[in-house]
């Protein structure tokens, strides 16, 4: 394997140059920097990472920190970020951060004071105000919920867009009594899923009605009680919506056994083959973690480069069984 001094040799420079090179210092010249990289390539050359690591201060790990490990969509993250992570000769430090949001800060800290290259973070809380200090000196992109109190990167899905969407399928197949099915409004993506519920009723002209409002439905028998208010005497609910993954899952043995018209926002392993087959709105969280991470590697390479900026990635509808079910009533 080639060493830092025999591609000074090569390329007629002083390690010291090449350094500058692998550092991205702004002040070697392009064409002194295209020779040295060319001489890079001719010889095979692969940067210690360990020398790296004493020269720039951080560790060549990026952090990665989701609710949950288990949860398809966050490993699908999770896996992304890995994939590109592994292309730039870096380790990924990977941690849940659970549904508490008082665990957050603890979390996110302890994973920063090790000197990492970048971190990746799905968030629970809605004050991200305490990482300003950190994001000064670390690369840090936020995914599927954006940051509060708090400029930086974030990639997220079109929550509001796709909730309005899947609400309007229900209404295009008969439905008048919509309920909606969610965790909690503190989350910013089910209040903005909410928000676009809401729209699609009233471009229908139907009322808003809070009794079609069912939250905290992420277990099992949470889920299944939520349907059975929603379906009774004053909700009446014929199909519902559910804006989120996990409380799709939770309600599935519940709409299995007592069918009703369903969409969701966020697809799940074996929702295709389910009776019925869960009509969903149709996340892609590879894409996010993968942006995610590149963004980390420009924003290291290039601090200065840009501004911060949000990227929203749109979703798609996947029409199933689940939202044919018809009403057991006249609309």
């Amino acid at each position: 394997m080639a060493t830092m001094r025999e591609v000074a040799a090569h390329a007629g420079v002083s390690p010291k140059t090449v350094s500058r090179v692998l550092n991205d210092d702004p002040h070697v010249l392009p064409a002194t920097r295209a020779h040295v990289e060319q001489s890079m390539r001719e010889l095979d050359y692969v940067p210690n990472a360990m020398a790296t690591t004493f020269r720039s201060g951080r560790s060549p790990v990026v952090g990665v920190a989701v609710p949950d490990l288990v949860d398809p969509f966050f490993a699908a993250i999770v896996n992304a970020v890995e994939e590109r992570a592994l292309a730039e000769d870096l380790s990924t430090l990977v941690t849940s951060l659970g549904h508490d949001p008082a665990r957050e800060q603890p979390v996110l800290e302890s994973m920063l004071r090790r000197q990492l290259s970048g971190l990746v973070v799905a968030p629970t809380t809605n004050d991200h105000a305490y990482l300003e200090a950190w994001s000064a000196r670390i690369p840090i992109a936020f995914v599927d919920r954006a940051p509060g109190s708090l400029t930086a990167d974030a990639f997220t899905q079109d929550d509001r867009g796709g909730a309005r969407e899947a609400t309007a399928h229900l209404i295009e197949h008969g439905h008048r009594r919509i309920g909606f099915l969610g965790d909690a409004l503190s989350a910013p993506t089910i209040a903005e899923r909410l928000e676009g519920y809401r729209e699609a009723l009233a471009a229908a002209r139907l009322p808003y009605d809070p009794a079609l409002v069912a939250l905290g439905a992420t277990t099992r028998p949470g889920a299944a009680s939520a349907l059975v208010r929603l379906r009774g005497p004053d909700a009446g609910a014929t199909a519902v919506f559910s804006s989120d993954a996990r409380c799709t899952m939770a309600v599935v043995p519940a709409v299995t056994a007592h069918p009703i018209a369903l969409t969701a926002f966020g697809d799940f392993p074996l929702a295709d083959t389910l009776t019925p087959s869960i009509t969903v709105m149709a996340q892609d969280p590879a894409a996010l973690g993968h942006l995610a991470a590149a963004r980390l590697f420009e924003r290291a390479a290039h601090p200065q480069r840009s501004l911060p900026r949000r990227t929203v990635l749109p979703v798609a509808l996947i029409e199933r069984d689940s939202c044919r079910i018809p009403a057991p009533h006249p609309a």
